[in-house]
């Protein structure tokens, strides 16, 4: 039956917006637990990988075995997998329901309890995903597997299989592997939150074929992603055991009865092309002041790079976005700001850090040209912001940042 507006529906998009944590698209992720490069990428429209990866997927409305739209939270959401009616043999082979999806993650876990199950079929629109809340007698842990069909040799996909900087992004372990069959494999051991607010841990496995089948699997050391008490040490199934379930062979299958994508439509408007993350990294360290040494370095594929710096007072990361077609936030963004005698508008700002750091402080100097074109750089007295302060500011001034950020040499990288 339809679904009217009420206060439901306020939950259902505050807790969508949730889910699309460590880097989110459209949505209003929380602020605090961004990894690094999500300050600037958190505010664009980024829906592909978020909604397989993200720790709180679990969010997203999902179909219950009966068929129904559920609500995260509400008692709908705990049918049980046992009151599914199964179609005629002839559709299984044409698609899994969500009772077939729910049913495969509990066969692909250890012997256990299984309650709260929710799952969405192959043919839905956001793709199949199963979730439930699984007990294997040491304490209760939410589980899920996500589904999806990208592009593999697109910059978003590799991505989602690379470990993310240490130095942007605090997590006790992440490995990656390239399996027999060209697959490639991420297994990642972290936070909920980020800046470890709370106790909560995220692992998950992500594997990517060379067909572009995408898997996720998580698990969390309580019964829910958010707001509930840890009830074990970790989750239920070590990286072994999370490698084993992200690579059963009904995922393969649930992905080969996916609807293909359709080719995205033609742009209206004239985009510019992605910076390349090594040619915005050696421009950043182009424009670095003349005092400070370069101790460590890195990017991403597009867009992110970071460095480390000492200006022998201790070490300092900076880290920079550079980020084209960004004009549709520049009245978020950039009210009362700075405008320059060639329309780029600037906000310098001095603030906490965002990751759990002691002492940590997060100067920058954020910038959009009339062209779209937004180019962020940030400052920190630490050389990671989810460790203590290791000096009393960072080691370039806001002076030094806005003069990075408004070099007249970004506009030719994009």
């Amino acid at each position: 039956m339809p679904l009217d507006d009420s206060p439901a529906d306020d939950l259902f998009e505050e807790r969508l917006g949730n889910a699309l944590h460590r880097t989110g698209n459209g949505f209003d992720p929380d602020r605090r637990a961004l990894a690094a490069k999500g300050e600037a990428r958190g505010r664009r429209l980024r829906s592909r990988r978020r909604i397989a990866v993200t720790g709180s997927v679990a969010g997203l409305a999902l179909v219950g075995v009966g068929g129904a739209l559920l609500l995260p939270g509400t008692d709908a959401g705990r049918a049980p997998v046992a009151a599914a009616t199964s179609k005629s043999g002839t559709e299984k082979h044409s698609r899994m329901s969500a009772a077939d999806m729910i049913r495969a993650l509990e066969r692909t876990l250890p012997k256990g309890r299984f309650s709260e199950e929710a799952g969405r079929p192959t043919d839905h629109p956001l793709g199949p995903y199963a979730y439930a809340v699984y007990d294997d007698g040491h304490g209760k842990t939410a589980v899920s597997v996500a589904v999806s069909l990208v592009d593999p040799a697109s910059p978003e996909a590799g991505e989602a299989v690379t470990c993310p900087d240490r130095s942007a992004a605090g997590y006790d372990a992440c490995h990656t592997s390239t399996l027999r069959d060209g697959s490639r494999l991420m297994i990642f051991q972290g936070y909920e939150y980020p800046d470890r607010r709370a106790d909560t841990k995220y692992w998950y496995a992500q594997l990517l074929t060379p067909t572009g089948r995408q898997v996720t699997v998580s698990e969390w050391n309580a019964a829910a992603e958010k707001d509930s008490p840890v009830t074990r040490p970790e989750p239920p199934l070590s990286p072994a055991g999370l490698k084993q379930a992200a690579t059963a062979a009904v995922w393969r299958t649930a992905a080969g009865l996916m609807p293909k994508p359709s080719e995205p439509a033609a742009p209206t408007t004239t985009a510019h092309p992605a910076a390349d993350g090594e040619a915005v990294l050696d421009q950043l360290v182009s424009l670095l002041p003349a005092d400070v040494t370069v101790t460590s370095r890195g990017a991403d594929d597009q867009e992110y790079a970071w460095v480390v710096v000492d200006d022998g007072k201790g070490r300092s990361l900076v880290q920079i976005n550079v980020q084209p077609n960004m004009g549709d936030v520049e009245g978020q963004l950039f009210g009362g700001a700075e405008t320059l005698p060639d329309g780029t508008k600037v906000v310098t700002k001095k603030a906490p850090g965002e990751k759990g750091g002691a002492g940590v402080v997060m100067w920058t100097a954020d910038t959009i040209r009339p062209d779209g074109l937004r180019v962020v750089v940030s400052a920190f007295n630490t050389d990671r912001q989810d460790a203590a302060a290791t000096r009393t500011a960072p080691a370039l001034t806001l002076s030094e940042l806005k003069a990075i950020a408004t070099g007249a040499q970004w506009s030719g990288l994009s």
